[in-house]
């Protein structure tokens, strides 16, 4: 009887049990990833708001690369023209065409493709 009652409260073993009852995680790939923002924005409200005299400039001619972000970056285009177009895991993020006078901020660890229309020049800050 004793054998009878331990046979009837014992869980399965493990692997049977947490399958059963277990529900596979989200993966970070399913979750919803921030997008690209942009705003329009004169030099003298950017440098009012972000002191953007004082961030990093950079340029580069018409080309088209790849790009993966290692921290959020926010820009100021102060010439020329590109779309980055989000990629791989970030392929659902809409493509963002970035021009002369925006203000713009990309998602940390976001990968993309650059694909510069007119050749750029931009301030830009890492966070």
């Amino acid at each position: 009887l004793a054998q009878a009652i331990l046979a009837q409260t014992q869980r399965p073993p493990c692997a049977l049990w947490c399958r059963a009852v277990s529900r596979p995680a989200a993966s970070s790939s399913s979750m919803a990833k921030p997008g690209i923002v942009v705003e329009k924005m004169s030099p003298e409200e950017a440098e009012a708001k972000f002191k953007i005299s004082s961030w990093g400039t950079w340029g580069c001619e018409v080309s088209k690369f790849d790009w993966t972000y290692s921290g959020t970056e926010a820009a100021y285009i102060l010439e020329g023209e590109v779309t980055v177009t989000p990629t791989g895991d970030w392929a659902d993020v809409k493509p963002a065409v970035v021009a002369k006078g925006d203000y713009v901020v990309f998602p940390d660890g976001m990968t993309c493709v650059w694909d510069v229309h007119k050749p750029i020049r931009k301030h830009f800050n890492f966070s």
